[in-house]
């Protein structure tokens, strides 16, 4: 990494929505090198990922918890995991191996919109229990990584 790499990293920190053109001007590139410069800086991992902020403030004031649901029948559970699909504050749902079906990560703006999603979730039909472990801190929050996937129901 260079000193203009770290320009445009340190642009891209203030403001992460800097078109190509923008940032090319304020680091004195062309637009074409800037966009090379920001996908070989993706590659190396300095740029890892675009992160979306919920209004409210920073990540801090995000409320998660984890959710491990059993249903009635692991086979037929389709609509169970076409519900959590459309939920906006499931922010990770994984099919599981072991007593419990599924895993789900809540992520909301308050402890109360946690209790009422997991309610919903709760009476699901096809649901039948739930655990529930709200999240004290976070000790490693990685990007995630590309997972080979399978045809889950």
């Amino acid at each position: 990494m260079d000193a203009i790499d770290e320009k445009i990293i340190a642009e891209l920190t203030r403001n992460a929505r800097l078109s190509h053109s923008e940032l090319a001007s304020r680091v004195l590139l062309s637009r074409n090198a800037v966009r090379q410069r920001i996908e070989r800086l993706e590659r190396q991992g300095h740029i890892a990922g675009y992160t979306i902020v919920r209004p409210g403030g920073d990540t801090g004031d995000v409320v998660s918890a984890l959710v491990l649901v059993h249903r009635q029948d692991r086979m037929r559970g389709g609509d169970v995991l076409a519900a959590l699909k459309s939920m906006p504050e499931v922010v990770i749902c994984e099919i599981l191996s072991g007593d419990y079906d599924i895993m789900v990560r809540l992520e909301a703006a308050s402890l109360e919109r946690v209790r009422v999603v997991w309610e919903n979730i709760a009476q699901m039909p096809g649901v039948r229990d739930t655990v529930t472990a709200l999240t004290l801190s976070s000790i490693v929050n990685r990007p995630g990584r590309k997972r080979r996937t399978t045809p889950s129901g």
